[in-house]
């Protein structure tokens, strides 16, 4: 039955990835990955609340895998960031490269923290 749930998770998480990603990059131009960006730290940030919701409210473990791997797991994308990444690196936009990596992980770490923080 999880299995299921995740699955059913992931059936909203994927979509909703996709008109992100498209409303973001339909207000933004210059070639830096705006959309995967968006993206990938308010995942971090739902994560977040979704396990400290778990540690200190009782959200269920079922909730927060359903949720998180299903959801969230969609709706991020690591894949995604890699080769958007790569992508700078071959058009030689190294700096936008280095950026792109440096501050989405620094802004998916505080995202994912202050969702904790929130949660507690």
């Amino acid at each position: 039955m999880t299995l299921l749930a995740v699955a059913l998770a992931a059936a909203v998480g994927a979509p909703a990835r996709y008109l992100v990603d498209r409303f973001v990059a339909a207000r933004n131009r210059g070639g830096f990955p705006w959309g995967t960006f968006v993206i990938n730290v308010s995942g971090a940030f739902v994560l977040g609340v979704l396990v400290g919701m778990g540690a200190h409210h009782g959200l269920s473990k079922q909730a927060v895998t359903i949720l998180g791997t299903g959801f969230c797991g969609a709706y991020t994308t690591f894949s995604t960031f890699s080769v958007e990444t790569v992508r700078l690196v071959e058009e030689r936009a190294f700096a936008k490269a280095v950026t792109n990596v440096g501050v989405s992980l620094l802004a998916g770490l505080l995202a994912g923290a202050v969702g904790l923080g929130l949660a507690q």
